[in-house]
């Protein structure tokens, strides 16, 4: 771990008024810089904070979204939660795990694509839902999905559904550890149906109580 990403690490602390607090996004630029939480990462972390490697660990091993061992340029999360599963998740998990030759949370030989399933996305509207590097990619089919990770695999540029054009998982890790890479405001960050009710409520005059 270099000097600059040190650096980085305690500028991360100190933009919390308790510095542990920035453990989270501390832990995101970890992996954006070695793949996944490597025990240098917690050490470095924990000295920072003034924790023990124990307290670090414990974090990193709760969260699903840190990582213990590498993974790929790609992060493809299928969602496989009910709605999701009944309208097809489960068919396009499948169908990844044949195409790619890899199991949940198994990485292809050329290091490219990370395959896992995930609970729900919070994204029913769309379902099935496919995430790559956290973002949106709506309304998939076992061969849309097939389509996708085969572009990605051949640096073909493609876009969320409800967001920017897809980057690599270290680019995402980044960003989450709140270094803007100047795309937030690019692609739409929300689709029709997610706003049925908004429209509806403007279509009559409705609004929140005022609470007085």
């Amino acid at each position: 771990m270099t000097d600059a990403t040190r650096a980085e690490l305690r500028e991360i602390a100190a933009r919390y008024p308790q510095a542990r607090s920035g453990l989270l996004p501390m832990l995101h630029l970890v992996q954006s810089v070695e793949g996944r939480v490597t025990p240098e990462g917690i050490q470095a972390c924990a000295d920072i904070l003034g924790l023990t490697e124990a307290e670090v660990s414990g974090v990193a091993t709760f969260y699903t979204m840190y990582k213990r061992r590498p993974v790929g340029d790609y992060l493809v999360g299928v969602c496989t939660n009910t709605l999701c599963a009944v309208m097809g998740g489960d068919a396009i998990f499948d169908r990844l795990k044949e195409h790619l030759e890899v199991g949940n949370d198994e990485t292809t030989a050329d290091g490219s694509i990370t395959l896992e399933h995930v609970e729900c996305n919070a994204a029913c509207d769309y379902a099935p839902v496919v995430m790559v590097n956290w973002e949106f990619v709506d309304n998939q089919t076992p061969q849309s999905a097939v389509e996708l990770v085969d572009d990605l695999r051949n640096g073909v540029e493609r876009h969320s559904t409800r967001g920017p054009r897809l980057c690599t998982w270290r680019e995402a890790e980044r960003v989450l550890a709140g270094f803007p890479d100047g795309l937030a405001d690019e692609g739409p960050s929300a689709g029709p149906a997610s706003l049925v009710g908004l429209s509806i409520a403007h279509e009559n005059d409705w609004k929140a109580p005022s609470g007085d």
